[in-house]
This record gives C-alpha cells, structure tokens and sequence, in this order.
C-alpha cells in the first residue's frame, strides 16, 4: 500500500489533456481518418502499432503534441507504402493536424465550476505537457489561466521534473496533490518523490501513457468529486 502524507494540502497540481479538456479523442479521431487514408496502400500492415512504434521514436525529437503526431502519421504513411502515397495524401494528413491544431478548446464536465471553486481555497498550478505554444493557446482559449497560481507546461512529466517544479515553487511535497488521467505521467512519479497524487481515469488514453497503480491511490469518477476529496482530507488531517 502507498504510504501518503498526512499533512493538510495546500497547493493542487492539475493537468491539461483529458483531466481539464478533451483531447484524446480528437487524436483517436484523426488516426482513424489516417487508417482510411493509408490502408490502401498499405496490405497486410498493422497501421496502428507502425504508427505507435514511430511516435515512440520521434518523441526524442519531436516531443507530445499534435506537430509530432502529424509528422509521425506522414512518416508511417511513406514508409509503409514504400513511397507510394502521393501529395494528396500528405497534404490531407498535414490539414488534418492543423485542424487539430485549430480545435476549440471543449472543457470536461465540471471543470470550470470545480476550478473557480478551488482557486480560492488552494495554490492551483497547472502541470501540462506538449508543444508550447499549443499548450498556452489551449490554456488561453480554455477560460481558466486567471484561475491559476502558477502554469507549468513541460516536455515531459518524470520524477526529476516535478522535484524542480516543487523546489522552484517552494511547495512542501506532503502539502501538494497531482490531479490527472494519466497514471504513467500524473500519478507514480509524483508518488515516487512523496507526494501525493489522485486519479480521475478518462475514457480514452494513449497507449505511451498505459499504466496501472497499486489501487491504493484515490481514484474519482469525476473531477466534480475533488473538492469533496479535499475536504475529506483536511478533516482526516485536523
């Protein structure tokens, strides 16, 4: 069992994609539409796992986000019809990013009433990871960044990475709580540093964020039931 820290919270980590927003979705969206396009020329392939295994790849230098998935999804689609799909092709995937690019930011249920319902009563510190300048447009189209004590946007969310965030911030690790979706990125490394963490699993994840915790780590249903949660442990805490 996870040994949590018992201290009353004071500063709430919140992330992005699929805890605040949707967003996987529209990646499900466009690898379908991607399928349909390349499987033509492409018999016999498993398009998915060629087009995971290129992600996986290209993250070192491409990193998350959209830009990375477009280029992976051109890179598949040449590779995997030894260079028979045509400009046409090419040209439909790279709009197909930039819509995703262009997508109107669609808030969780309960989000922004639970956030304005937070912000008076803890540091919130938006934790994201992703293109930068998807991220902040995102945030600023999301109606919410005024809501926030600090914004992080990384390029990967590790056990390193949240101890700087924590020292440069000053925040006392057995008072923070991560909130995410995703537990390979929101919730084990943020457990591995002493931290506490809650899991409000989304109907979709990306295969690179597959991850199980040890079912002691407080999951929700919906991100309506946090303030509650945190309520209930302040009073554990007194």
């Amino acid at each position: 069992m996870t040994a949590f820290p018992c201290g009353p919270i004071e500063v709430v980590g919140l992330d992005g994609d699929d805890t605040l927003w949707r967003n996987e979705e529209y990646f499900a969206d466009t690898q379908e539409f991607f399928r349909a396009l390349v499987a033509p020329h492409a018999d016999g392939v498993d398009l998915d796992a060629r087009l995971a295994e290129n992600e996986r790849r290209n993250l070192e230098l491409f990193g998350f986000g959209v830009k990375g998935f477009t280029l992976s999804m051109i890179e598949t689609a040449i590779e995997v019809s030894q260079g028979r799909v045509g400009a046409s092709e090419v040209q439909a995937l790279l709009d197909r990013g930039k819509a995703m690019l262009a997508q109107p930011v669609e808030l969780l249920d309960g989000v922004a009433a639970t956030v304005a319902e937070l912000a008076p009563h803890y540091r919130l510190v938006l934790i994201t990871k992703g293109d930068l300048l998807h991220q902040e447009q995102k945030l600023a189209r999301s109606g919410l960044a005024e809501l926030f004590w600090h914004i992080e946007i990384i390029s990967e969310k590790d056990e390193p990475t949240y101890e700087r965030i924590l020292e440069r911030h000053d925040i006392d690790r057995s008072r923070f709580v991560m909130v995410g979706n995703s537990v390979r990125s929101d919730i084990l490394p943020v457990l591995a540093i002493g931290a506490r963490a809650v899991h409000i699993p989304a109907a979709l994840v990306w295969t690179y964020e597959h991850a199980d915790h040890d079912g002691s780590v407080p999951t929700l249903r919906s991100i309506r039931d946090l303030p509650h949660w945190l309520a209930s442990t302040a009073a554990t805490a007194a």
